[in-house]
């Protein structure tokens, strides 16, 4: 049986949103969905469309979605049908509406930058070299399993949340004397939640091409790709 699949695309182009979700459609198809693209989240308040769709995967940084749309993308999660994305595409989207956030469970905050003498004005200030590193759930998970802790360098992403996510991987924000914390802080870098017969997965990796092509992080995605869909 063929199952569903709706990319929401858009938002800022800075985490090019078209070349980013095309990476993943071959892989949508071969694992048998229909795949329709939208570049607009109102299609959420669409009832019908959300009732036959599968799996949701939204990139869309920031930008806004209206309270029907994000009623409707609740509903449907909370009815079965799957969201799944990365980075700021599902972490930093409809920062004004509450209730995106608490269907997400994290959102982003911040990505600590680099030292003031190395900083340049562009993109790569905030390309820190840091570690994924699994939890105990996660080195037994089906979308993490046999995966290792790896290394990145690319925005790390420090993340608000809640304890309804069951957190596949983190990462450590370190002190640092130009930064104004005063102790490491541990940020989930990979989650699930379930959220009524529905389930969401987020990768924070995922910043640019070359990331969202890592190995690790490319497995991850399809994977949860697959693990959130109805």
């Amino acid at each position: 049986m063929t199952r569903t699949a709706l990319v929401v695309r858009g938002g800022w182009d800075g985490h090019h949103p078209v070349e980013a979700t095309e990476l993943f459609l071959p892989f949508l198809r071969e694992s048998g969905f229909d795949v329709s693209i939208e570049e607009d989240p109102q299609v959420y308040a669409d009832a019908d469309r959300m009732a036959a769709t599968d799996l949701v995967l939204q990139s869309v940084t920031m930008s806004q979605a209206s309270n029907e749309a994000v009623r409707g993308l609740r509903d449907a999660v909370a009815a079965g049908t799957g969201l799944a994305g990365w980075h700021g595409g599902i972490a930093d989207s409809f920062r004004a509406s509450s209730d995106y956030l608490q269907l997400v469970g994290g959102q982003f905050a911040t990505h600590p930058s680099k030292h003031p003498d190395e900083v340049h004005g562009d993109q790569t200030d905030n390309y820190l070299d840091y570690t994924v590193e699994l939890t105990d759930l996660g080195r037994r998970h089906e979308i993490t399993a046999g995966i290792d802790d790896f290394r990145l360098t690319t925005e790390q992403y420090w993340v608000l949340h809640d304890d309804l996510i069951d957190v596949l991987a983190t990462t450590t924000h370190p002190v640092q004397p130009y930064h104004p914390w005063h102790r490491p802080i541990v940020s989930p870098a990979v989650w699930t939640r379930e959220w009524g017969q529905g389930r969401v997965f987020v990768s924070t990796p995922g910043h640019s091409l070359d990331v969202l092509q890592d190995p690790n992080v490319r497995t991850i995605i399809e994977r949860g790709l697959l693990w959130a869909a109805r």
